[in-house]
């Protein structure tokens, strides 16, 4: 049995945990609402917004925002495509998919790991920003297990990847 194989098995009933959530559609259709606005809806307005709202260095903010968008984005393929996880919904039939998925493959989360990222970025320049963007990752991540696109490892993953690109643009 692979590693992943093996992963898939022992994250399952967490999986199952989360995803019993979806059976519900109005909660199936706030997450659905979470996890388009995840894609980049949001944060693209926040990053044309910034240098608007912060004249003194939002343009700078925005900038970083937009490096680690894009490193985060190559890693992103790389990772999908070396690891060819199968997402939950694909590796049982008991999880019940709430949207398409963007691409075949779970590992990592793409869309926690741009919440992170941008997330971590604005929190250090503007942190009465936090209020607003924490809870959003937070609901962003929890979408990726409530309709049964992500592991809760794909999510830790993504979650660490972003912060930890983020760490990276802020600090060179």
């Amino acid at each position: 049995m692979s590693l992943l194989q093996h992963m898939n098995e022992k994250e399952l009933s967490t999986c199952l945990l989360f995803n019993r959530l979806n059976h519900r559609k109005l909660i199936r259709l706030i997450f659905s609402v979470i996890s388009r606005l995840g894609d980049g809806v949001l944060w693209y307005s926040i990053i044309l917004a910034l240098p608007f709202l912060y004249p003194e260095n939002g343009w700078w903010v925005s900038t970083q925002m937009v490096l680690t968008g894009l490193l985060s984005l190559g890693l992103y393929k790389i990772l999908k495509t070396r690891t060819e996880r199968e997402r939950p919904c694909s590796f049982s039939h008991q999880i019940l998919q709430g949207m398409p998925a963007l691409d075949k493959y779970s590992f990592p989360s793409g869309h926690t790991m741009h919440a992170v990222g941008f997330s971590w970025i604005l929190m250090t320049y503007y942190p009465e920003l936090g209020l607003f963007v924490l809870p959003f990752t937070i609901l962003v991540a929890m979408s990726r297990l409530v309709l049964g696109l992500h592991y809760p490892s794909d999510v830790l993953a993504g979650a660490l990847i972003g912060s930890t690109i983020a760490n990276i643009v802020i600090l060179y």
